[in-house]
């Protein structure tokens, strides 16, 4: 066969395998113009679970109105997407139909890295210091700052601080906790923090009765690195249990009491 017969035949084929195509695509869109949404699925991005496939339904159902019954095509996913955004525990959403008669919703969801607690109640931060409330389906071991907190949300706040000082704090107190959970010797030992009446920061460690007085969230390689002395070379000396506190706070010192 002659090559001029053979590049017809090709071009031939390829033209026709292109019609093929298109009137797939056009036969699939027009079967989605027919089928109507029977559904949801959620599907999970991370190992979080603040949120259920009930919340989701209840969030559409205020949020975006009818969708059950409605044409596939119909579905206005960037208002399904804007719905689920607006929940304090969703990072991101991803919405799209499927031909089997799904909405699917892919969700990223915050991760709190802290938890801060005041009086009866208490509010996650996430990594970035936004701040949302705590989820009624799932609860997230992380650690938590308890005491004179010196920033005060009503219940169900979300957002990020309200203002530069309360900003700066939150991040401040997300960094130490960072660098301790990070340190292969702090990790593990210090089991509370706690904001005294005048705004100082207390480590309370897992052995032992020594309150650690740490101040400000600011200073923590410096602080840590005097608590460390004080385990290595004050508390052999005197023993378990002789100082009450240990004073962190002030620049080049450690001031224990009894």
């Amino acid at each position: 066969m002659k090559k001029s017969v053979r590049r017809v035949i090709s071009i031939a084929s390829l033209v026709a395998f292109s019609l093929g195509f298109v009137a797939v695509i056009k036969m699939t869109a027009a079967d989605r113009s027919l089928k109507t949404c029977d559904g949801v699925n959620l599907i999970y991005t991370d190992e979080y679970r603040f949120v259920d496939l009930d919340d989701v339904k209840g969030w559409l159902d205020k949020g975006y109105g009818t969708y059950i019954g409605q044409r596939l095509d119909s579905i206005q996913l960037h208002k399904v997407e804007k719905v689920l955004n607006a929940q304090s525990a969703i990072l991101k959403t991803e919405a799209y139909v499927t031909d089997d008669g799904k909405l699917n919703v892919s969700i990223s969801q915050r991760e709190p890295v802290l938890r801060f607690q005041t009086g009866d109640y208490g509010f996650y931060a996430d990594v970035n210091g936004y701040i949302f409330p705590l989820q009624d389906n799932y609860t997230k071991k992380v650690p938590v700052v308890d005491g004179n907190l010196p920033i005060n949300y009503p219940k169900g706040y979300k957002g990020a601080p309200r203002s530069e000082e309360e900003r700066l704090w939150v991040n401040r107190v997300i960094s130490m906790v960072s660098y301790i959970q990070d340190s292969k010797l702090w990790n593990g030992r210090i089991v509370q923090i706690h904001v005294d009446e005048n705004g100082d920061l207390i480590l309370i460690p897992r052995d032992g009765n020594e309150r650690f007085i740490f101040g400000s969230p600011t200073g923590v390689d410096d602080k840590l690195s005097r608590m460390e002395k004080y385990y290595k070379y004050i508390l052999p000396e005197k023993g378990q249990g002789y100082y009450k506190t240990v004073n962190l706070k002030f620049d080049k010192q450690i001031i224990c009491k009894k």
